[in-house]
């Protein structure tokens, strides 16, 4: 084992002895040392019961003959560093995560790991180390907020930003806006729709990293807290094994994990945070594939924002599992990859069944006949742009607007909310890229600002920037190569005319070769925004968007 680095001779008396001033016993330390990667903390209502899930898990482990060691990690809370420059550390925290839990896996020579995530940049981050250290490694997430419906209404995070936006245009008063307020969130858990954090945990238990149930089983449910239990004894069980990471992180399990997104409709990020994941396993992802895989995926779900259920509703009609199985049943997954259960998927699945209902639709009976994400190409974005297509109108598919240019998101925010914006409009948000933004910001304000005033079928947002799980409406991120890098998005000026043509994964400016050759003669890179600390070594670091902004 690793840790007999750590543990084992004479000459390891030093570094037992240190144990022990903890209350570790010689039995404790005879064990498999398994490391609890705990991203509790008080601000973020997902992570605020770790704690619960982070003891049942050590209490698994130890039913299996190991000995946990639990150490933390940080985590932005996306809801609350939305519309200000807390928005800018989101994306870099990932980095952090990973960094820090690689840190700490080598430096106390661990034999494996549990990884306790639940929001945004907190599950690709962990996802990163798991795959970069490669010790065995599983995870299990605190679970999803539970959605409240009153008076035939389902509240989320994203129905108090678009109560923001209709309050503003003078659509609800300012009891109907305290009421969602008060009501939207009811209590701990990840965002309640198929936003990031619940995507990204669906995502782990359909790459093999995490047990079934890990993506809708309800924050505070009793199941969640035998799920962390179960979790922490197959922790001990995959180090037995020897089952690593990049055991279960393969090319063909990366497309499963793909192939799914386009099933259930998951958030755009999930492409940003797979091509992240991808690359820690060595692997290029080619954006022009996701495509491939849309065309031959038919998008299955459209829980919220795309729909009306909710992730506890996707949780009671089977949940990744009974999707998986879906998909599965008609040849377009791999059932032959390898899970963290040490058994394949198809083994996994066998016995599983979807029963379709209106939550998962039948393979033969879809939402759409194509996948809930696109990747368009174009002369505005040579590298992609990507857009939740199951999320967008279908009058909005097909668009030919007027750019409406701004050089922030604020910039935009305060336009939108003066009426500035109008039908047939393309607002176009540049400058926020993972170089320029720095951080690439999430741009949920603009875009439920753009719904609450009842614009989301009108108005189509472009940003090298990216969006919210919780955004819908025509919006394409991604944007690449970014403002900052010298984009044709840098180029672009009021009234130019875009076109969006999203069934056939295309965007483009219509301007001549010799009006862009002008524009770029004219142009002048721009300072960059920050100039010390983290976020300034980030900006300098950072790759595009189309490589999963990860760090040279």
């Amino acid at each position: 084992m690793i840790s007999h680095q750590v543990t084992r001779g004479d000459d390891r008396a030093p570094h037992r002895s240190l144990f022990k001033a903890m209350g570790y016993t010689d039995e404790e330390l005879s064990r498999p040392l398994i490391g609890v990667c705990n991203s509790f903390n008080e601000i973020i209502p997902g992570h605020i019961h770790l704690n619960r899930i982070a003891e049942a898990v050590k209490a698994g482990i130890r039913m299996n003959g190991g000995t946990p060691v639990e150490f933390g990690a940080i985590g932005v809370c996306d809801g609350i560093a939305m519309g200000h420059e807390g928005m800018h550390y989101s994306l870099p925290s990932r980095e952090l995560i990973a960094d820090s839990c690689e840190t700490m896996v080598h430096a106390h020579s661990l034999d494996g790991m549990v990884y306790i995530p639940n929001c945004d940049k907190i599950v690709p981050g962990m996802l990163m180390a798991a795959c970069r250290t490669n010790i065995p490694s599983i995870f299990v997430s605190g679970g999803p907020m539970e959605s409240r419906t009153i008076n035939g209404q389902a509240l989320d995070l994203n129905s108090v930003f678009e109560a923001v936006g209709a309050h503003k245009a003078g659509k609800i008063g300012d009891d109907e806006l305290q009421f969602v307020e008060d009501n939207a969130c009811p209590g701990c858990g990840s965002c309640s729709g198929m936003f990031t954090a619940n995507s990204m945990n669906c995502l782990t238990e359909a790459l093999g990293l995490a047990l079934p149930g890990n993506g809708t089983i309800l924050a505070m449910r009793a199941e969640r807290i035998r799920l962390a239990k179960m979790t922490g004894m197959q922790a001990v069980e995959l180090v037995r094994k020897n089952i690593r990471p990049l055991d279960i992180v393969t090319e063909s399990s990366l497309t499963n994990a793909f192939t799914m997104d386009m099933a259930l409709g998951c958030s755009s990020n999930s492409v940003l945070h797979l091509t992240a994941i991808g690359s820690e396993c060595g692997l290029k992802l080619q954006l022009e594939g996701l495509n491939k895989i849309s065309e031959n995926t038919p998008n299955l779900c459209r829980l919220a924002p795309a729909g009306t259920h909710h992730i506890q509703d996707f949780d009671d009609a089977g949940g990744v599992q009974a999707l998986l199985a879906e998909l599965l049943a008609h040849g377009v997954i791999n059932g032959n990859v390898l899970t963290c259960t040490g058994k394949t998927l198809q083994q996994n699945l066998c016995g599983v069944v979807n029963r379709p209902n209106d939550v998962i639709r039948p393979f033969d009976d879809p939402y759409s006949q194509t996948g809930g994400l696109a990747i368009l190409f174009g002369n505005l974005a040579p590298d992609g742009g990507v857009v939740k297509r199951s999320a967008v109108a279908d009058e909005m598919l097909v668009n030919e607007g007027s750019a409406r240019v701004f050089d922030s998101e604020s910039a935009a925010i305060e336009a939108i909310y003066a009426g500035e914006i109008k039908p047939g409009d393309v607002v176009v948000i540049r400058y926020e890229g993972p170089r320029g933004g720095p951080g690439m910001r999430e741009m949920l304000s603009p875009t439920s600002a753009i719904a609450g005033m009842g614009l989301d079928k009108q108005v189509a947002l472009i940003t090298d920037g990216r969006f919210s799980g919780a955004t819908r409406g025509a919006c394409i991120g991604h944007i690449s190569p970014e403002a900052a890098d010298g984009g044709l998005i840098a180029l672009l000026q009021d009234g130019d005319r875009i076109k969006i043509d999203i069934p056939n994964y295309s965007i483009s400016v219509d301007l001549s070769d010799e009006e862009i050759a002008k524009r770029r003669a004219e142009w002048t890179p721009p300072e960059p925004k920050i100039l010390t600390g983290y976020l300034s070594r980030y900006a300098r670091m950072v790759t595009s968007a189309s490589e999963g902004a990860v760090l040279k």
